[in-house]
């Protein structure tokens, strides 16, 4: 009997550990690192000395609207395990917004355990994390309910839409030679309103990746920034860090994440329909697949 009371009073502990086991054990796509009094540039030129400080390196930024700044950072960890990664490349940066949100700024980053998990990189980024965390902050990640590493790395939004390992083919070169230095070109021409924000060469390893600025209206307004992201980043925390989108060479292939993964791997709790809902921008994910294949076809 005094055994059976002993293990009674001792239930609601273990079912407290488990749940919160449960809970360490769920990913977020964003971190919010800090949020406070300030304005956005001299947010972004404290997070650029703090971020260089603790080994990483600002390869671009984007302002996709007011008060809003996104800087890219890679690192020797980043480019390392992208080069061990198939098509990870996708990986080999982190994306750092900072926000002005009322009177506060927020300075957020993407979550590189959620997305070594997402990009089914061969390791779990925990090391860039660390090191973000210790450059920027972290007060809670944030962005969705949340999944698991295994749910993160078999992800689509719902059956028959993409996975990670369906990208879309957007041009095929001579080689891969031929083909980082016409994509290169291409970006930095700002055709169809897609800019280069930045480029990052994976070591080792025949593949490169840019990150573009879209911007357009009228006809092309699907695949605008500042449009997708008035209808999907509605919440208090600001999921800005979300952009700029990728493309990637590898080999003598150009690719694009198809929107339906690339937006719903950043918003996997989005509805598909009412308010700020998938049904909004059902356009955009052809819109982006489209502009961006014009852009850098052969």
């Amino acid at each position: 009997m005094k055994f059976i009371n002993t293990l009674l009073s001792a239930l609601p502990l273990l079912i407290a550990l488990n749940v919160q086991a449960a809970a360490d054990d769920i990913l977020k796509p964003f971190v919010l690192g800090s949020k406070g009094a300030g304005t956005v540039a001299e947010k972004t030129e404290q997070a650029k000395s703090a971020l260089t400080g603790a080994g990483f390196s600002v390869v671009g930024n984007y302002s996709p609207y007011a008060d809003a700044q996104i800087l890219i950072v890679t690192s020797d960890e980043l480019k390392k395990n992208a080069a061990a990664s198939e098509h990870g490349g996708f990986g080999a940066i982190q994306r750092v917004s900072i926000t002005k949100v009322n009177n506060d700024v927020q300075v957020s980053y993407t979550n590189p355990v959620y997305m070594a998990n997402a990009y089914r990189m061969k390791g779990d980024l925990s090391g860039t994390a660390t090191a973000l965390a210790g450059a920027l902050g972290k007060v809670e990640e944030f962005g969705a309910k949340g999944m698991t590493a295994a749910k993160a790395r078999k992800y689509n939004y719902m059956i028959g839409m993409e996975h990670f390992n369906e990208p879309s083919l957007l041009a095929e070169y001579g080689s891969y030679e031929e083909a980082v230095k016409a994509v290169d070109a291409k970006l930095t021409s700002n055709k169809n309103g897609v800019t280069k924000v930045y480029r990052v060469d994976v070591p080792g390893k025949k593949e490169s990746v840019f990150g573009v600025a879209m911007k357009g209206s009228g006809d092309s307004k699907a695949m605008d920034d500042r449009f997708v992201m008035s209808e999907i980043d509605f919440r208090d925390l600001k999921s800005t860090a979300h952009l700029p989108y990728e493309v990637l060479v590898s080999g003598n292939n150009v690719y694009a994440l198809y929107a339906r993964y690339r937006i719903a791997i950043n918003f996997p709790d989005l509805s598909m329909m009412g308010n700020n809902s998938f049904m909004n921008i059902m356009d955009t994910p052809e819109a982006i697949r489209v502009v961006l294949q014009k852009t850098v076809e052969k």
